[in-house]
């Protein structure tokens, strides 16, 4: 008994390059079945809203009328993403990571078809949940919003004085009890008077990954990581933290994709 065919929806808003990969998909995969889905967030994510779902998405980052983010966020698509672009590589490397790839315009037989076999590949993996799309979803804000400025620096209100302590120099933040706490590089701590989900939206993403409740860890603070019980992820930081610093694992293909940015 032969098995459903692979239901692929194109999201691209340049018409021309929209035919020209659904041509090369149904020859590298005749018995996929391609759909060529509006180059918008609006009409794509009111396809969305009234056809069942199909297992992969061609998706172009940049639509014609917003973001693929914001295609994402309104669709909540359960299908696997290959991205698209005309962006230089080096602004997509963080989509090489297990569940999703991108594919650089203008797109190549022999490129496309990595994609696919990674994709067939993965097929019998366990799929994304909604906490890992998020998770990837800020990854992709980061990228797409590169004007955005961050906190650079905190006033600590001491005993008898205040102080400046720059961001640059904590390797990670901590919930201590019901205190934030930083930890720098030097193995000091300073209690910081902001919750760690207020204190995600200040740091720059591109050095600072929320690895669970408890804890923010600084890129340059991570010596190595090593998988961990559930599928999760065990990381070890310089200056050596008190206490196991774990990926769920939820987030840790945004993780990886993190750490390969």
């Amino acid at each position: 008994m032969n098995s459903k065919p692979i239901r692929v929806a194109l999201i691209e808003d340049e018409k021309p390059a929209a035919r020209m990969l659904h041509g090369l998909i149904t020859d590298l995969r005749p018995d996929w079945e391609v759909e060529l889905l509006p180059g918008n967030v609006t009409g794509a994510v009111q396809w969305f809203a009234t056809h069942p779902h199909p297992d992969i998405v061609f998706l172009d980052i940049h639509l014609s009328d917003g973001n693929s983010f914001l295609f994402i966020e309104q669709a909540q698509p359960q299908s696997a993403i290959i991205f698209t672009t005309a962006y230089d590589e080096y602004a997509v490397k963080a989509f090489t990571v297990n569940s999703i790839d991108y594919l650089l315009k203008p797109i190549h037989r022999e490129r496309l078809e990595e994609a696919i076999v990674k994709y067939e590949r993965l097929i019998g993996n366990h799929k994304a949940d909604l906490q890992e799309r998020q998770d990837m979803l800020e990854v992709l804000r980061s990228l797409t919003h590169p004007e955005k400025k961050y906190r650079t620096r905190f006033l600590i209100n001491g005993v008898d004085k205040s102080y400046m302590l720059q961001v640059d120099d904590i390797a990670l933040f901590h919930v201590e009890g019901h205190l934030t706490q930083a930890l720098t590089f030097t193995g000091q701590e300073h209690t910081i008077d902001m919750t760690l989900d207020r204190l995600s939206e200040q740091l720059d993403p591109d050095l600072f990954f929320r690895a669970n409740r408890q804890t923010i860890v600084h890129i340059k603070a991570i010596v190595r990581i090593a998988p961990y019980f559930q599928h999760r992820i065990l990381i070890y930081t310089r200056p050596e933290f008190k206490e196991k610093i774990l990926v769920s694992r939820e987030k840790a293909t945004a993780f990886k994709m993190w750490l390969n940015y």
